[in-house]
């Protein structure tokens, strides 16, 4: 693939020397002898674009993963001309482009190293069948160097010694290394000599990637039209790489509603209404907690969107008020696909407005989905998009549905080969014509986003939740995610788990499987195994095909219910540190879940671990992953950890066995941390929540810890009224000092702390809280090492003998 040696040789297949630089404020140009010009933006220090030309002009630039809230802004550009090379400096990076053919290399600016270098570097082949360039890039690949990324890939994380295609496709039941898949993420951080460097290929048409599986030495990515136009991201931290391509396409636009981080219970397909209440009133009747109940297909008259099967759902506005005052917000599917009705309203009116994709000769694209045949709204034309989120005026705003998802979108069509619409249908691409060799892997994207629109317009003012199964770079903006049509089998419990720390660490952390899998059906040991995965994970959700069984959580026995109860209360109970979490990741970009590499990439053991990952920034999280296993070895990273079931105490950076019966799985948390924990509900909200938990855990040392809250609804936090509270613990052998800072002018109801000391080395003989001391008979320090503060204390110093 690298070199195709049978193809005419065209002349400019390679450039060749450069003949010419020009520079225009950030945007540098480099043009060859042989009419190859290299269009070199430094959008930030530490990251570049390099956008590549073979007939001297540049294409519209335009971008559906690029953000406009994007930053942008250096703090240094010099560029210097010397005998082989142009040398191009920001603070963070040193770029050197080869006169005699373009190559780029590129260091680090503070000690000079280097991080990554082109091998042949931009190359390309005319595409014969279709007409253009098929658009390619070659780097050398150094011993050692380990690769993460890509999305939602079922491989091992280090993608070192493979190859890739992306190219969103529905892939029902897929297995183990499968791919492609449901989505395409072309964004991939290295790791090498302890640095991080990134790139994303900002192309969306049929792309591949190869990390060193070809050639040893060479890793490379090109596709099959389009630009070779792509970022190259530096860390040197992987965490700041991730954060920075996040950045770049996009932070999620704002929170999720708290009870969209609450558990969920879907199934294909609750109906009638009875069947959907006697769902959820089992669960209010055994006590397991739970925000959302969802709608499949069958809750539509004949499968078309929009509407509802009367004899199921007499009335639906109904219905979902009644669930909404126990406590359940519902939330329904809408897929692409239209049926070809011309008593279909929504039908008709796309059709009069001209809104369906076509074929390249003119007739519309029809495909078979549910409803048979179907048209398919061209989700690329922004006039589309408008009048698709009108449409859930009624759904949303009238009937009082809380969330949408998205299914079928890559897009899906039943009984062809290729599973999706052929390469010639055209798309409007926001006034960008093209066709769907170029559209199809942003089409499930620009569905989203229009769904998201409508949610966000209707819901006001309540925040929007919408799910997709299908997305590009930049989907996270708007959406969570599932990860698609899974199976019930362990190999996929391990595949759960990879997929969710793979979309965490190429930004897009709002996502989660359907537990349990959604084809066939699940022993109670694997569905609890996979239950005590999936609490956490962001998005929280049970999904079955209901055509093999029943998979609520007391569809197998009472143990398995009891357990499941239980790893469900600690879910929400934890939610108050998820959501910080998610805060810190609409904030900063940061990932939600971090593999052990972007926890400590500096231990190369962390590189070629799976299973291991860190929940927030303080919680270590292990499943269990083998069927009638009663512990496990895992490794624990380096520094000091709490057993989260014992308290005992374990020094990381080794592999170690660890207790974990089907009631239990290794969960740790890391010293000096502070967890804020909410009391057991049954939903979001349902109680006036008085007091919250502190979990302190001791350290000898520093270590800080965050607290953030809101309405846990609603648009008032982007108005200042929010709550942030930073706590910094300080632990000597016989002290622990607690401070807070607190901003922000949300005032949550709540009064206190409930604070809980976890391994105290000493007997406290002394308390003061803000300087003033505190007789020990008013609190139970000795007894069950716990006390009750003033939610704005600003210092809490324990002294032990």
């Amino acid at each position: 693939m690298i070199v195709n040696t049978e193809l005419e040789y065209k002349g400019n297949l390679f450039p060749s020397k450069i003949v010419s630089y020009s520079k225009d404020v950030d945007t540098l140009y480099f043009k060859t002898d042989n009419d190859v010009v290299l269009e070199l933006t430094v959008v930030r220090d530490s990251v570049l674009r390099f956008r590549f030309t073979t007939t001297g002009n540049f294409e519209n630039d335009f971008s559906y993963a690029i953000t406009k809230y994007a930053s942008r802004g250096y703090n240094k550009l010099e560029i210097e001309e010397e005998k082989e090379v142009y040398k191009v400096t920001t603070s963070k990076l040193i770029c050197e482009i080869s006169k005699l053919d373009l190559r780029v290399s590129l260091f680090d600016a503070i000690d000079g190293s280097l991080i990554n270098e082109d091998e042949l570097g931009f190359h390309w082949e005319e595409s014969y069948e279709f007409g253009g360039n098929i658009v390619k890039m070659s780097k050398a690949s150094h011993d050692g160097e380990s690769y993460f990324g890509l999305g939602d890939k079922p491989a091992k994380l280090n993608l070192k010694g493979k190859r890739f295609e992306n190219w969103v496709t529905d892939s029902y039941a897929y297995g183990k290394n499968t791919d492609p898949i449901y989505k395409t993420i072309p964004f991939y951080t290295a790791l090498h000599n302890k640095k991080a460097y990134g790139i994303f290929f900002d192309n969306t048409f049929r792309s591949f990637f190869d990390f060193a599986n070809e050639r040893r030495n060479v890793t490379s990515f090109w596709a099959q039209g389009g630009e070779m136009n792509y970022y190259f991201i530096y860390g040197p931290q992987m965490s700041d790489v991730v954060a920075n391509y996040t950045d770049l396409t996009g932070k999620p636009h704002q929170l999720p509603p708290l009870w969209a981080l609450g558990f969920h219970q879907c199934k294909w397909s609750y109906y009638p209404e009875s069947k959907v209440k006697e769902i959820t009133q089992k669960f209010r009747e055994l006590r397991i907690p739970c925000d959302a109940i969802y709608l499949d297909i069958d809750y539509m008259d004949g499968f078309r969107c929009f509407t509802w099967n009367k004899d199921y759902f007499p009335d639906p506005k109904r219905m979902v008020k009644e669930l909404s005052d126990d406590g359940f917000k519902t939330v329904v599917i809408i897929d692409p696909g239209i049926k070809i009705d011309m008593e279909y309203s929504v039908f008709k009116e796309a059709l009069d407005k001209d809104y369906f994709c076509k074929r390249a000769d003119g007739p519309y694209m029809k495909g078979k989905v549910w409803p048979g045949e179907c048209y398919f709204p061209d989700f690329t034309n922004p006039e589309v998009r408008e009048w698709w989120s009108g449409l859930f005026k009624e759904l949303v705003e009238d009937i009082g549905v809380k969330g949408v998802w998205n299914d079928m979108n890559e897009p899906a069509v039943m009984e062809v080969p290729n599973k999706t619409f052929p390469n010639d249908v055209r798309h409007d691409y926001d006034g960008n014509p093209c066709s769907h060799r170029k559209a199809h892997n942003i089409y499930g994207m620009q569905m989203a986003r229009a769904t998201y629109q409508g949610l966000k317009k209707y819901s006001y003012p309540k925040r929007p939740f919408v799910i997709t199964r299908a997305a590009y770079s930049g989907t996270q903006r708007y959406t969570s995610t599932w990860t698609g049509d899974n199976v019930a089998t362990w190999e996929h419990l391990w595949i759960a788990n990879i997929q969710a720390q793979r979309m965490a660490m190429s930004g897009f952390s709002f996502a989660g499987s359907d537990i349990g899998g959604f084809a066939e059906q699940p022993q109670g040991e694997l569905f609890t195994r996979w239950i005590q995965l999936g609490v956490f994970h962001p998005f929280c959700r049970v999904h079955s095909s209901g055509d093999h069984g029943d998979q609520e959580p007391w569809a197998f026995d009472e143990d398995v219910t009891d357990i499941v109860r239980k790893f469900i209360e600690l879910r929400y109970q934890l939610l108050p540190y998820l959501y910080t979490t998610f805060w810190q990741y609409v904030e900063e970009g940061i990932p939600m879940l971090k593999s052990l590499m972007l926890f400590d990439q500096e231990d190369v053991h962390t590189h070629y671990r799976n299973d291991e990952f860190i929940f927030g920034e303080k919680i270590l999280v292990c499943p269990i992953l083998e069927q009638n296993a009663r512990g496990r070895r895992m490794f624990v990273p380096r520094g000091k950890w709490f057993n989260f079931w014992t308290n005992e105490i374990v020094n990381g950076g080794k592999e170690m066995w660890v207790d974990a019966d089907i009631d239990s799985m290794p969960i740790f948390v890391k010293e000096g941390a502070i967890i804020p924990k909410y009391p057991v509900q049954q939903y979001v909200d349902e109680k006036e929540i008085d007091q919250v938990v502190l979990d302190v855990y001791y350290k000898e040392g520093k270590e800080d810890s965050l607290f953030y809250d809101d309405a846990h609804d609603g648009y008032d936090y982007i108005k200042g009224r929010y709550s942030f509270r930073t706590f910094k613990l300080t632990g000597k052998p016989n002290q622990l000092i607690i401070q807070q800072h607190k901003e922000g002018k949300f005032t949550a109801n709540y009064q206190q702390f409930l604070v809980k000391f976890h391994g105290l080395p000493f007997k406290v003989s002394s308390i003061q809280i803000d300087n003033v001391d505190i007789p020990l008979a008013n609190v139970k320090m000795n007894g069950d090492n716990s006390m009750i503060v003033d939610k704005d204390f600003t210092e809490l110093h324990l002294v032990g003998e």
